[in-house]
């Protein structure tokens, strides 16, 4: 795995480490934020990643900056590398979903320091930079968060956008693109993960609209690429006229 920039301004930046060489296990983005010498990850990888993660993370940021982490909802591919970090650093605190506490603790760092988000959300201060925690919930998960960045114009969108794409991918879909044609190719390969993974119409609509409200330049999902400028729209509208929960027809 890689890092890549995705935005800098200053002491502010995010990063994505992603590009899985061979696709054993799924394809999995993890993000991290620095400001002011400070930094949070995003979702950081199951146990079989870990060390790839940690490999391409420490080529851009020192380990020591780490204060948190951010886990958007249960699953393996999410948080199943957290005792390894806790290894690492038994003093990070992780943001996780109240409702998903016992559970994430299966994984193991029974003593890690969880920090529970409520079902309406919240916040956190990173190095002097607040961050959002918005509601997703059944996105899929029934308790889930995304992470908007109001300075960067970053959402951090979970599995919502995801993609299964092939090894090698970029890490955007075509930002120079103006034309539509890179997200019309792309979009073909998010299709079944969102129809077949998203379990409710109710809550897409639902969150469609609550992050309609939020400027967002960049759209970063856990799998797949990037979504920026015009495409966050694109995915918006397409989102919105897709059927999900398809498994129960």
């Amino acid at each position: 795995m890689k890092a890549a920039p995705v935005f800098e301004a200053g002491s502010h930046r995010w990063w994505i480490i992603y590009d899985q060489d061979e696709h054993r296990v799924i394809d999995s983005n993890v993000y991290v934020i620095e400001s002011n010498g400070q930094s949070l990850i995003l979702d950081p990888g199951g146990f079989e990643i870990f060390p790839q993660v940690f490999a391409a993370m420490v080529e851009v940021i020192p380990p020591s900056s780490l204060k948190a982490a951010f886990v958007s909802h249960q699953d393996p591919d999410i948080a199943s590398s957290l005792p390894l970090w806790h290894a690492c650093n038994d003093k990070m605190e992780w943001y996780v979903p109240k409702l998903w506490e016992g559970f994430i603790r299966h994984y193991g760092a029974l003593n890690a320091p969880l920090q529970n988000i409520p079902d309406e959300g919240g916040d956190v201060m990173i190095g002097g930079l607040r961050l959002e925690f918005i509601p997703a919930h059944y996105l899929h998960s029934s308790a889930n968060f995304h992470v908007y960045d109001p300075d960067a114009k970053i959402l951090f969108s979970g599995d919502v956008g995801a993609a299964l794409l092939p090894p090698g991918h970029d890490a955007w879909v075509d930002r120079r693109d103006k034309t539509g044609q890179a997200f019309e190719e792309h979009i073909k390969k998010a299709k079944y993960f969102h129809e077949r993974w998203m379990p409710s119409n109710a809550a897409k609509k639902n969150w469609i609209e609550l992050v309609s409200q939020l400027d967002i330049q960049h759209l970063c999902p856990q799998h797949g690429a990037i979504y920026s400028g015009d495409n966050v729209k694109r995915f918006l509208d397409w989102f919105d006229k897709i059927n999900v929960g398809t498994a129960i027809i």
